[in-house]
């Protein structure tokens, strides 16, 4: 018979290329691994891995087993939640995973909520950029990602999930407080053509060579980093302009720069998302609602 804890760690094996190393990340011994991939090999009736001095490779059963393998694993998470619900344990775990400005905002009130109407309710946070947040989803690794995208969406870039609209998110201009454009309403990004630029995640980054290049020029980047305080602090001291979502600037103390509207307005929305077996166990159901309700969608 294969087992929920055999497919995890040919899982791990899969992605780690060896049983040291996937006994390091599943926290337990090389022969513990060894000995559960004996196991499943004898379920399966079939090699599932081969091995070729510290390198492992999968066969093609093995391949087919892990391409199953994430499917598997989240409908036994709903299963277990859902039948924990029903039989009334009061209790549930949802592993989260946001990103940086969604941390610093939704997220911290959305918890706070459910914690308050579900004392019973576990939840884990971890912090990871799409569209890494929703690969990680589709692998198992997380019941709810956090996560946004610039523009009309991809034909299937969704497809497979359930999709909770959270909220539309703008982005401004952030410029020192001496800029020559501080006092304006609002600014076309072109007028900011010829000068220095602090970028700012890779997707942030990709999305704004992509404006630039719209209003006719490619903005020369001099500093480029995920953490939205850095870019900020950079800007207040002088160093050069950069756009951010507002979401991202509410945490913020914009100490020595300001904030000027950009037109054409540029967005980004805003969702969070399951897996559809997920999205019927309570406690990840309840998560969904307390952050629409933080982002002012209920």
């Amino acid at each position: 018979m294969i087992e929920a804890r055999h497919l995890r760690v040919l899982r791990a094996v899969a992605a780690t290329g060896s049983f040291s190393a996937a006994a390091r990340e599943l926290g337990c011994t090389q022969p513990a691994v060894s000995q559960q991939m004996k196991a499943l090999e004898s379920a399966a009736g079939t090699p599932l891995l081969i091995r070729t001095g510290r390198e492992m490779r999968l066969t093609q059963a093995g391949e087919a087993l892990v391409r199953h393998a994430s499917g598997i694993l989240a409908g036994l998470t709903a299963a277990e939640e859902e039948v924990a619900a029903i039989a009334g344990l009061r209790a549930g775990r949802v592993r989260l995973v946001s990103f940086s400005s969604g941390n610093s905002t939704l997220v911290p009130t959305a918890l706070a909520a459910l914690r308050a109407a579900h004392p019973g309710t576990r939840v884990s946070l971890v912090e990871a950029e799409p569209p890494r947040s929703v690969e990680m989803l589709r692998e198992g690794d997380c019941d709810v990602a956090l996560a946004f995208r610039y523009g009309p969406a991809a034909a299937g870039e969704w497809g497979d999930l359930v999709v909770r609209p959270l909220r539309t998110d703008r982005l401004v201009g952030l410029v020192p407080e001496d800029h020559r454009l501080a006092g304006a309403g609002s600014v076309v990004i072109g007028e900011l053509a010829g000068e220095s630029w602090i970028a700012g995640c890779p997707r942030c980054r990709r999305q704004l060579v992509e404006v630039c290049e719209e209003a006719g020029f490619s903005p020369r980047i001099d500093f480029a980093t995920d953490d939205y305080p850095a870019v900020v602090g950079l800007v207040g001291a002088g160093l050069g302009v950069a756009v951010l979502p507002e979401l991202a600037i509410e945490s913020v103390r914009a100490k020595g720069a300001r904030t000027v509207a950009l037109e054409p307005p540029v967005r980004r929305e805003i969702v969070a998302l399951t897996l559809p077996d997920l999205a019927r166990v309570p406690a990840v159901a309840a998560t969904l609602d307390q952050l629409a309700l933080a982002a002012g969608r209920d």
